[in-house]
């Protein structure tokens, strides 16, 4: 969801503000979950302000009202993800509520909403993949050779610190070999590393926490970027850090934009978010004879049906080949 514009400042209303620390505090939910959730409910108040007049008494509401707010949306020719992201905001906003005794039940249910148009995932070759986390080695000095006290040169833009690049291909190779979100990547912990077995503590949506394998490789890359920080971070600090100097995780605004220098310097679609590389390690184990379950568990996916769309993925390149190579196909 776009972020707020001026025009859309957040309302004053105490049952969102109410619901946003319930996400927040009880349920532990990303900031980008709470942020969307917040400005859906919002967006919905402004809109029933202007449709009704007045606020929105939200236990006095009935399945009418939403069915006009979907006509709204349909009028207005939001996408169907748009329309059930913000359905799905009301429709948690409303457990929140029964389960406080404030309803009986939600005004929500039964409302049908558009399908979703079934997309299979965008992911990386394996050789777009190694090309891409070789990236950040080839554009800027090797950990050999930066130093932390001597910033490297951007050909255009402020100058980058050394150390930049080397924990830009820590973090990427880290995302990679363990399939994390980017939310996961920044949460990690240097305790929730453990060498010795060759696996991280990874703590996902809800804060559930599972444990997945890393690569010998990704190991290395954290190793030699930790090499240049001034102390090797506490055990509670961030693996990757925001700066040499700063140890707060990395800002999701500076991830994106140093993934699409990467990609675009590696000839590859500056679009492909960061979580293609978490696409991409699904793919890449499912076409080498993984199991899905492992994967599910892996990928920290609460559904095997949310893990099931990687074998369409491999299923479509199987009929590709096929169709490709087979003489009566």
């Amino acid at each position: 969801m776009p972020p707020a514009t001026a025009q859309d400042a957040p309302v004053a209303d105490e049952w969102i503000d109410r619901f946003t620390q319930h996400l927040t505090a009880e349920r532990g939910v990303s900031p980008y979950t709470v942020r969307n959730y917040s400005q859906a409910l919002h967006e919905f108040y402004r809109w029933h302000q202007r449709e009704r007049l007045q606020a929105p008494s939200w236990t006095h509401l009935q399945r009418d009202d939403f069915r006009a707010y979907l006509r709204f949306l349909g009028r207005n020719r939001l996408g169907r993800a748009a329309t059930q992201l913000r359905f799905s905001s009301l429709r948690t906003f409303y457990k929140f509520l029964v389960r406080r005794g404030l309803m009986e039940s939600s005004p929500i249910k039964n409302i049908s909403l558009p399908k979703l148009e079934k997309r299979l995932p965008r992911f990386l070759t394996v050789d777009q993949a190694v090309k891409l986390l070789e990236t950040p080695g080839q554009r800027y000095p090797s950990p050999s050779t930066a130093r932390t006290d001597e910033p490297a040169k951007k050909k255009l833009g402020r100058p980058v610190e050394s150390t930049t690049p080397i924990r830009d291909a820590a973090m990427l190779e880290t995302i990679y070999s363990c399939g994390l979100r980017i939310s996961e990547a920044r949460g990690l912990r240097a305790e929730d590393i453990n060498w010795s077995e060759q696996v991280v503590r990874v703590r996902g949506k809800g804060n559930k926490e599972r444990q997945v394998p890393i690569g010998e490789q990704a190991l290395s890359a954290i190793e030699n970027y930790w090499k240049l920080l001034p102390v090797p971070p506490a055990p509670r600090e961030p693996v990757f850090w925001k700066s040499s100097k700063q140890a707060q995780p990395v800002p999701i605004r500076t991830i994106n934009a140093r993934h699409r220098q990467y990609l675009a310097a590696a000839g590859l679609d500056p679009k492909l978010s960061p979580h293609k590389l978490r696409h991409s390690f699904a793919t890449h184990l499912l076409d080498n004879g993984a199991d899905l379950r492992s994967v599910q568990e892996m990928l920290g996916h609460a559904h095997l049906a949310t893990t099931q769309v990687y074998t369409h993925v491999t299923t479509e390149r199987l009929k590709k080949a096929y169709d490709k190579a087979h003489p009566r196909a």
